[in-house]
């Protein structure tokens, strides 16, 4: 509080002191606040209508989430036809629908550098029941253009409700079930996928082949896609921080130079097939300083099919799922080692990377495959049966062969199998849940209907009182100087000594598509502390590590992490936001951390009424501020 303690002071010293109160309201407003609470924890609730079945989803900004449909009956009409493509809005639960042109069943997507979305491939122009139309240009009933080929699908997301699908130019070679994963310098590589499609490929219309986007020529052969057959369909695909591309189809695993275009193998995939339609969970676990930015990628569930067996003349929908769940770090070794099992086996169950470090699982089934078919074994069309309906929850720091938890989870009602998706959003971390959809055109009486409804899940922390970091910026370079985090009392949960394990994290949550979210990563900060003596503290934080394999350029959500709470995040640019060589910069040393020995000595911790007493007491000061800066702006 400004004390006037002398005649001399004057009234200029005044304003400027109120000038800097404003800015520190502008600053505050700047500042993650609190999501609204949800009526229950570790729970499902139901908030909206997706328009099309979420066959993919991906976070575009903030607040929208944008969900893509392959071409079907879906009864919102768009520019004369049914719309296969959505706009959700997290703030309001409202959706609007969107068009996206061409046949995106079973594509691909990822973002690129300079935050455009990319969704690529699909298949041909259909009709009722996915037959073939008659024009592949398009023309009733769905007037819905070839999308195996035609043209890139992009989208430039925003808040203003007025953004749409748009064609870029026309694709080399035809790619149903690719997999996209963005690169070093914002570009994007593409991989695999088939002509016509199927349940698997097989040799008549396999495209073992990458390119890139921006183009940078023809498609490259790839082995390893031309020697999984049939199961090399969405190959499960990330960027490794030695700038390789780890690589797994069918039983098989490499490391892809794309500079030279060689494929160094690996161990085997033990235990389970892992790639579409044995669809097991994966995500590369978080890179954190402690464990040196190293990758390490897990895979859970599956289908233990052999090579011969993946034909659709057998009860596949009730053959058991895999529990199996295996991890390899493949800059360091070649070779899976094993993890604690899923409790049950789970075919199509979601990884979902979470702020505080954890791993979510949720959506699948006990038995069978992804896929849909018309035989006397399918359940209506589904190749799955017996869905999961309660999510479980992977702590790594837990002790070995107590990692998996269903403790305290409550159950959807809603089966979650083929065609469904999930993704995190920002506003404290919940997750989007949508689709299901294992049938050949809408159909809303099946055994599992097409599914329209859009669920959040909230995990344990989210109905607790959140971080609200100050000086978070905009945009991270690679390398370069480092910046300042503040955190008051309250945000420390009334105990200065939680600044020590705080973190800074960046996430990246993906394209969500067939049980995986390609290009999700969760990368930690270095970041070093000062806690002061009134109980507040500053976290020193790095920007990313200057090595752009680590976290490649475009958009993602910066989280900061008290106490196993998050803040809710926001979105930043990683790099430049352009497709091109990213800038690496030295790093800045960090300022050693240190906690004020009186605040350790006097006012360490705060608790019950003395905590509320103390935030009361902030809250005072800076409502004064507050004032204090309008009185200012009068005075001008």
């Amino acid at each position: 509080m400004l004390l006037l303690t002398s005649p001399k002071q004057t009234i200029s010293e005044l304003v400027l002191y109120l000038l800097c109160a404003a800015g520190y309201v502008r600053a505050a407003r700047n500042a993650p606040g609190q999501p609204k609470q949800a009526m229950k924890v570790n729970a499902f609730e139901l908030v909206g209508n997706s328009i099309g079945s979420g066959q993919q989803v991906f976070l575009g900004t903030e607040d929208k989430v944008y969900i893509v449909d392959k071409t079907e009956n879906n009864p919102t009409q768009i520019n004369g036809h049914p719309a296969w493509a959505a706009e959700w809005s997290a703030s309001s639960k409202q959706t609007r629908p969107m068009d996206v042109i061409t046949n995106s069943f079973c594509a691909g997507g990822s973002v690129l550098g300079n935050g455009t979305w990319l969704n690529v491939g699909g298949n041909q122009a259909v009709t009722y029941d996915g037959a073939t139309a008659t024009s592949q240009l398009g023309g009733a009933p769905y007037n819905d253009p070839d999308g195996g080929q035609s043209h890139f699908r992009m989208l430039n997301p925003c808040d203003g409700g007025n953004c749409d699908w748009f064609l870029a130019a026309p694709m080399t070679t035809r790619r149903w079930y690719p997999t996209l994963e963005t690169l070093q310098d914002g570009s994007v590589i593409i991989a695999g996928g088939c002509t016509y499609g199927g349940y698997v490929s097989d040799a008549g219309q396999t495209n073992p082949t990458y390119e890139f986007f921006p183009s940078r020529g023809q498609p490259v052969l790839s082995p390893i896609l031309q020697n999984t057959l049939p199961t090399n369909l969405y190959p499960l695909i990330w960027l490794l921080p030695s700038g390789k591309l780890f690589v797994q189809s069918g039983w098989k695993t490499v490391l892809l130079d794309m500079d030279q275009n060689i494929e160094t193998p690996l161990q085997d995939m033990p235990d389970a097939v892992r790639v579409y339609p044995a669809s097991a969970g994966s995500t590369m676990l978080p890179l954190t300083p402690d464990n040196n930015y190293t990758a390490s990628i897990m895979f859970c569930g599956g289908s233990n099919i052999r090579t011969e067996q993946w034909t659709q003349n057998w009860d596949i929908p009730h053959w058991p799922a895999s529990s199996s769940c295996v991890q390899i770090t493949p800059d360091q070794s070649p070779n899976y080692v094993e993890l604690d099992a899923l409790p049950e086996g789970r075919t199509m169950g979601n990884l979902i990377l979470l702020p505080d470090g954890r791993v979510l699982c949720l959506n699948g089934a006990k038995t069978g495959t992804a896929g849909y078919a018309n035989n006397n074994f399918t359940i209506g069309q589904s190749c799955a049966d017996q869905p999961h309906l309660t999510p479980l929850m992977y702590n790594p720091k837990a002790p070995t062969t107590k990692r998996w938890s269903l403790d305290g989870f409550s159950s959807s009602s809603i089966p979650r199998m083929y065609h469904s998706t999930a993704t995190l959003l920002p506003d404290g971390s919940s997750v989007f849940v949508a689709g299901s959809n294992p049938n050949s055109d809408v159909n809303t009486t099946a055994p599992y209907p097409t599914e329209y409804r859009i669920e959040r899940f909230y995990p344990s922390y989210y109905n607790q009182r959140r971080p609200e970091p100050q000086g978070l910026p905009n945009q991270l370079s690679y390398g370069g100087s480092y910046f300042n985090v503040s955190l008051t009392l309250a945000d420390l949960f009334g105990n200065v000594d939680n600044i020590q394990t705080a973190k800074v994290i960046v996430m990246r949550t993906g394209f969500s598509t067939h049980t995986m979210n390609m290009g999700m990563r969760s990368v930690q900060l270095q970041s070093s502390f000062t806690g002061n003596s009134d109980g507040s503290a500053v976290l020193h934080v790095n920007q990313l590590p200057p090595n752009a394999a680590i976290m490649p350029p475009g958009p993602a959500l910066l989280f900061v992490v008290v106490n196993d709470v998050p803040s809710v995040g926001i979105q930043v640019m990683c790099g430049s936001g352009k497709i091109e060589k990213q800038s690496m910069m030295p790093v800045q040393n960090l300022p050693a951390s240190n906690i004020n020995s009186q605040q350790a000595a006097g006012q360490k911790q705060i608790s019950g009424t003395s905590f509320l007493v103390h935030s009361a007491r902030n809250w005072l000061v800076f409502m004064m501020k507050y004032v204090g800066a309008v009185s200012a702006i009068l005075l001008f």
